[in-house]
């Protein structure tokens, strides 16, 4: 199985729609080519407004326990993520970011950790073969169909994370729960073991183990 890696690859600057697009072109993103299928009008609707919706990823928690759970994650994945993402504000809005999103549309965030990994090691410009683009390689119909319909719209953070945890959202509720299926639709390759496995692969790099933290009550 391939894994990603870093090299000191050549970097070209490419201009899209105004966009200036930093591609390492020695490193290939692994992306397949998510499926423009036809969408029902209902589901197309619904899929723009989660798109649409501007809000920014500003976390809100419920309780303690939720911003533990939190700041425990961000704490370790942002430890993993240093030699990637070395400054420190842009890692920490990037994994707030992911947790927002991937939270908003019921995912797991190491998951989508996992995908990133996978399909973009991690590169915000990244381009694969197909087109895909973005951190999570999401393919530019997306943006005709649920969005502005700027392909260059992609490359930014939160746009990419939204398209790409949306996406994810809706294959899985089209397999009906199924990750496994759920992931080779969204790379393009329904069926087939490698895709969903190196996701799953990846997926235990980010998970954390579960500790409950203990809440102690201070008396007046």
């Amino acid at each position: 199985m391939k894994k990603w890696g870093w090299c000191s690859g050549r970097v070209v600057w490419r201009g899209i729609g105004g966009l200036l697009a930093c591609c390492l072109i020695t490193q290939a993103a692994r992306a397949g080519a998510q499926a423009e299928e036809p969408l029902a009008d209902a589901v197309r609707t619904a899929l723009s407004a989660a798109a649409a919706q501007s809000a920014p990823p500003t976390l809100v928690f419920a309780d303690q326990v939720q911003k533990y759970e939190f700041d425990r994650w961000a704490d370790a994945a942002g430890l993993r993520l240093t030699k990637r993402k070395p400054e420190e504000q842009v890692r920490r809005e990037f994994l707030q970011t992911v947790w927002y999103e991937a939270k908003r549309a019921g995912l797991d965030p190491s998951l989508v950790l996992g995908l990133i990994e996978v399909e973009s090691g991690f590169r915000k410009y990244a381009i694969s073969s197909v087109g895909a683009r973005g951190y999570m390689q999401v393919m530019p119909f997306w943006s005709r169909l649920i969005g502005t319909g700027d392909p260059a719209s992609l490359f930014h953070m939160q746009t990419n994370l939204r398209f790409g945890c949306i996406i994810l959202r809706h294959y899985l509720d089209r397999e009906r729960g199924d990750l496994y299926l759920a992931l080779g639709r969204y790379n393009g390759s329904r069926g087939r073991p490698e895709y969903p496995n190196a996701v799953f692969a990846a997926l235990r790099h980010w998970k954390l183990p579960e500790v409950k933290p203990q809440i102690v009550a201070l008396r007046p």
